[in-house]
């Protein structure tokens, strides 16, 4: 069952990619977060010239689905590499994604996998990737 739900995962998050913005740094991320209703939840990386105002894949997803109700999550898939080319070895969620993402879900289960092609992937939990994060 986990391997047909990463697949899923997996393949909407590189068509999430699709969508990317990234002109700056032409590194092209998408991400597909599963909620526990079952949604998925597709986000990818949007740029911007002054950089700040700059939103990773991860929270663009975890955003869409907080703006409909959404708050309780079980995985994400996250992949990058440079514009207009595969999937290019692991991209695992930035440090500001990864206490997003711990402010909703339960560091010891949550999953987060990592393509490295459409076929092969990593997974860590997000305590893993995570340690010592802390919520209020």
């Amino acid at each position: 069952m986990k391997n047909t739900l990463y697949k899923e995962l997996i393949e909407k998050a590189i068509e999430a990619r699709n969508y990317s913005y990234s002109p700056y740094s032409g590194f092209a991320v998408g991400a597909a977060l599963l909620a526990k209703n079952g949604n998925i939840y597709t986000g990818c990386n949007i740029e911007n010239a002054a950089y700040s105002p700059t939103n990773c894949a991860e929270r663009t997803a975890v955003f869409k689905a907080v703006s409909e109700g959404v708050k309780e999550f079980e995985a994400i898939a996250v992949c990058g590499g440079p514009s207009g080319k595969p999937v290019s070895g692991i991209c695992t969620p930035c440090g500001v994604c990864r206490q997003v993402l711990n402010e909703f879900v339960d560091p010891e289960t949550f999953v987060v996998v990592m393509p490295t092609s459409e076929n092969e992937y990593e997974t860590a939990t997000l305590s893993e990737l995570l340690p010592r994060s802390f919520k209020l």
